[in-house]
């Protein structure tokens, strides 16, 4: 069993998805916990010297110039998370959580939130333990920070709210906990705000995006290849010198990857010196790379994005080593909104042009002598055409969630936070997003097999005979219509996991 430890520098990416996706358990640096342990120093030494600093000494937000006297302020940071853990909705995803309660670990361990090594600890024990919070899905706005999710986790930490239970039920936090065998913890000054006064769920989100979208997109040129070949398209527009004379670098990695998997293929010899060929493909064809490659671009800068907030300090107030404690607005998630946003709506354009290439695949009209919607006997059988009904619906959908949230803020707490990320929101229906890319490039993948299975007795290229290999047994041969949805399942399945990447790797060499 593989061990994150949480340095005083942060954690890696792929720390986040072992812990969050996996069953990785967490432990604390000791430099860790002498950063922390000299950070609560400054604040215990403000307590003692009773000045008003905010989150220690006053209330929050619109309250903040309320002075709060000393024998209250631990009260006063339970009454934060109570009230704080306000979401309503759905749960949000064990992983989601998971990642999301990590990375609060990780900014605390910077030592510069002022907390005791304890509550990092209660974290980790709950992460240890296989204890989930309860995180509905509707509460944050992206600043400050994720405020009502982190707080659902926190609340669990005082031995109240809800837990997560393993057929997805909602159990008492305070049950759960002795089961566990943990002890509820008692927060002191400035704990509570530190708990929650951050954008964990919106980078957690973000990280586990960037990890399905590197596999998708890579998963989209598998999936524009098998279509070209299955509609005798053309190999040519893929060329390495085409491509280096407009040096987009996702660009050039999309059509490499489409170029070799065209190659050692019969169907693409039995017309690649046929005069009568069509000069130039269709754009959704053509142009699988410059869509495909912008999104890899896309990608790399949103990379650079979440790479940046794993080494960031998000928190407010803040406590610097010389002994100061500052107010911020490092809580405000524009960076991760507006870097979601537009992985959206590159991750929407992906799934776009397959749909197109779905669309021609199922047109006798445009297909290149295949049976209309890739059925032997068009008329009573309708083969995959409600297929491509349902990939129209979702990439209409998915339109509709490249609209950007991180340009909606709306005005809270008195005005004291009148402008606001909508992050979450961002990074949330980014998933969704994404998991539609899944569905779309799924009916790409089943309409190309069906495909090249029509052009039988032509041996299709090394991909094309790992992608018949992985989907035949649930595919079956052409033939009469069959119940389709279980068919669509399976190819999700296909897209979704490494094996059918792994099979063609281990024929050609590896992917970009």
């Amino acid at each position: 069993m593989s061990i994150v430890v949480v340095q005083p520098t942060g954690i890696s990416p792929a720390d986040v998805l072992a812990v969050a996706r996996g069953a990785a358990k967490v432990t604390l640096d000791p430099a860790t916990i002498e950063a922390m342990a000299a950070s609560r120093a400054i604040v215990d030494g403000i307590e003692a010297a009773g000045r008003p600093v905010y989150g220690v000494s006053t209330g929050f937000g619109a309250l903040a110039n309320t002075f709060v006297a000393p024998e209250r302020r631990a009260e006063l940071q339970h009454a934060l998370i109570r009230s704080h853990a306000a979401g309503v909705g759905a749960p949000m995803p064990r992983e989601v959580v998971r990642a999301m309660m990590l990375l609060r670990v990780r900014s605390l361990a910077l030592g510069r939130s002022g907390v005791r090594p304890l509550l990092a600890e209660g974290l980790i024990d709950l992460l240890n333990h296989d204890v989930t919070p309860w995180v509905p899905e509707h509460g944050s706005l992206g600043a400050s920070g994720d405020l009502a999710p982190l707080a659902h986790c926190a609340l669990v930490l005082l031995g109240e709210g809800w837990v997560l239970g393993p057929a997805g039920e909602r159990l008492d936090a305070a049950a759960a906990l002795r089961d566990a065998g943990l002890t509820p913890v008692a927060l002191a000054a400035k704990e509570g705000l530190a708990l929650i006064n951050g954008t964990d769920g919106m980078l957690g989100m973000l990280l586990l995006a960037i990890r399905d979208a590197a596999h998708l997109f890579t998963m989209a040129d598998v999936t524009a290849a098998l279509a070209i070949e299955a509609m005798l398209g053309s190999e040519r527009p893929f060329l390495p010198e085409l491509h280096a004379i407009r040096p987009h670098p996702g660009q050039s990695v999309s059509a490499a990857n489409i170029h070799r998997l065209l190659q050692s293929s019969a169907v693409m010899d039995s017309h690649r010196d046929d005069l009568a060929h069509a000069v130039q493909d269709a754009y959704s064809m053509r142009c699988a790379p410059q869509v495909a490659g912008a999104a890899r671009d896309t990608l790399e800068f949103v990379r650079t994005v979440a790479d940046r907030e794993l080494v960031s300090v998000v928190d407010n107030p803040v406590v610097l080593p010389d002994g100061r404690v500052e107010s911020t607005g490092n809580f405000h998630g524009a960076p991760l909104g507006f870097a979601a946003d537009f992985l959206a709506i590159a991750a929407a354009e992906v799934g776009a042009i397959s749909e197109r290439r779905v669309d021609r695949l199922l047109d006798v009209a445009r297909n290149r002598e295949l049976p209309a919607f890739l059925t032997p006997d068009p008329g009573v059988n309708s083969g995959l055409m409600i297929a491509q009904y349902t990939a129209a619906g979702i990439v209409a959908e998915n339109r509709r969630l490249a609209a950007p949230a991180s340009v909606d803020s709306l005005p809270t707490s008195g005005m004291q936070e009148d402008h606001v990320s909508m992050g979450w929101a961002a990074t949330k229906k980014l998933r969704t997003v994404l998991d539609n890319l899944t569905s779309l490039l799924a009916v790409e993948l089943l309409s190309a097999v069906r495909g090249l299975q029509l052009r039988a007795p032509l041996t299709p290229s090394p991909a094309g005979r790992a992608a018949l290999a992985a989907l035949g047994e649930a595919a079956g041969e052409p033939g009469p219509d069959v119940f389709l949805a279980p068919l669509l399942e399976a190819a999700r399945a296909v897209v979704a996991g490494p094996q059918l990447r792994a099979a063609i790797e281990r024929e050609i060499g590896p992917l970009g």
